[in-house]
């Protein structure tokens, strides 16, 4: 009897994931990270890319089948994903996964939680959906090889979130072992997406490549499979296939390697800090001088900031503010620390203040970072007028595996941001609710406790 493909093994893991008990650790790490990006998604509603994107809804959007968390709308569940997932990216405080180089809730979540409304899935069921989410998404990037994360003729962002989410929303969905296949060849037709997302100053497009395209594409694919479509066998590997289209270096092993043993929700992110991922250790390492030493801006000679080089293009002079080290290091030195409202305001970039401690900041590459281990670290070199030279690097960085928030870390970033939109008394109601996610009887039930007013 010859062994299963990897297309066939991943259709099964997807058919059976939303039966299938998760580890008590595992599932509280999906727990986070269903709050942290719930928290996102509500928190995004009021930013650009989630405005347009309900709005896209309002007008555009079909039967009442989901809800938009933070709103009232309610649209059919492929429209309700696709704008729940533009509002969670609608900034830059939503996870992320390092070694699948994608942010994996953006889309995962959004995507899961509206086919679970749809389909009135249990707060269990709909965990566990999650957490396949994570793992199909991280498995499907690290399967194509790329040697370094500006190599590949696609965006692993893009990728990671269409597939995470597809699964995601297959688990939910009702289909077998057959249908899932037909499920992952829908989801290799709509794969896309180009890395030029790097020169969107709006963090529309960003969040539409981020969360917003692989939330719609994997609802769409679940459902329509799950309305009786048929779809192509074996759409992952051979002549015509996902890896022969969009692999460097394919590793076909890695699509199914671990299934249900290793799971990536493990691996994944929550931030501290709302920005870019590769920015994260740096102002880690910018609040601690800040924290420690009492620095203040008149007293500053010259900032080097050395960075992993891999990855320093991407936030290098970036029109984002989100996304732009070099103002985000002048910003919290200007301002002695950091606020979400601060990071976001676009109109900071042209402060007086902020631009001439930007002027002092030398951004510095090292090969040696982008080699260290754990990945992405950062430090933080302060020389000031009175001859102090100070020096901070941050080796783990809060919020990653090797030093993970804690529930009550998580759960406080969580209230923070939904608060501004909710109110402090449902915002507490909702982490409650989530918490116990678990002993729901139905996942839709927290529509109840998102919807403002």
């Amino acid at each position: 009897m010859s062994e299963k493909s990897p297309t066939k093994l991943v259709a099964e893991y997807i058919a059976r994931a939303g039966a299938t008990s998760l580890p008590p650790e595992v599932a509280l790490k999906s727990r986070l990270h269903l709050l942290d990006t719930l928290a996102a998604m509500i928190d995004g509603t009021k930013l650009r890319a989630g405005r347009q994107a309900i709005a896209f809804a309002v007008d555009n959007g079909g039967a009442p089948q989901a809800g938009i968390p933070g709103t009232n709308v309610a649209t059919d569940a492929v429209t309700a994903a696709f704008a729940g997932a533009m509002s969670a990216h609608g900034d830059e405080t939503d996870d992320s996964h390092l070694g699948g180089r994608f942010h994996p809730g953006c889309a995962v979540v959004p995507a899961a939680l509206s086919v679970a409304q749809l389909r009135s899935a249990s707060g269990e069921r709909f965990l566990r959906a999650i957490a396949a989410g994570y793992d199909v998404g991280a498995r499907f990037t690290m399967a194509l090889g790329f040697t370094d994360p500006r190599s590949g003729t696609h965006s692993t962002h893009c990728l990671g979130a269409n597939f995470g989410a597809s699964a995601s929303a297959g688990a939910l969905a009702g289909l077998d072992e057959a249908q899932c296949e037909s499920l992952l060849s829908y989801a290799t037709q709509q794969a896309s997406g180009l890395p030029y997302w790097e020169r969107d100053s709006d963090h529309v497009e960003k969040a539409f490549d981020f969360g917003g395209m692989g939330a719609r594409n994997g609802v769409f694919a679940a459902l329509f499979v799950g309305g009786g479509a048929s779809g192509v066998s074996e759409s992952l590997t051979g002549r015509h296939s996902y890896l022969a289209a969009f692999a460097e270096n394919a590793r076909p092993e890695a699509l199914s390697e671990g299934l249900g043993t290793r799971f990536e929700i493990m691996s994944a992110s929550i931030k501290k800090w709302g920005v870019g991922s590769p920015i994260q250790a740096v102002l880690d390492s910018t609040v601690s001088l800040l924290e420690t030493e009492r620095l203040c801006a008149p007293d500053l000679l010259r900032v080097r900031v050395i960075m992993p080089d891999d990855r320093i293009e991407i936030v290098d002079g970036s029109e984002m503010p989100e996304v732009c080290v070099q103002h985000l290091v002048a910003l919290a030195l200007a301002d002695g620390g950091l606020s979400n409202s601060s990071i976001r305001d676009h109109a900071r970039m042209n402060d007086d203040k902020v631009l001439a401690i930007r002027r002092l900041i030398e951004l510095v590459p090292s090969r040696a970072l982008t080699e260290a281990r754990p990945a992405r670290q950062a430090i933080v070199e302060i020389e000031t007028l009175g001859g102090r030279k100070l020096a901070k690097r941050t080796r783990a960085v809060l919020g990653t595996p090797d030093n993970p928030m804690s529930e009550d870390q998580v759960e406080s970033k969580a209230l923070d941001l939904i608060s501004a939109r909710l109110g402090r008394a449902k915002a507490a109601r909702l982490v409650t609710a989530v918490r116990e996610i678990e002993s729901l009887s139905d996942a839709g039930e927290l529509r109840k406790l998102w919807q403002p007013g």
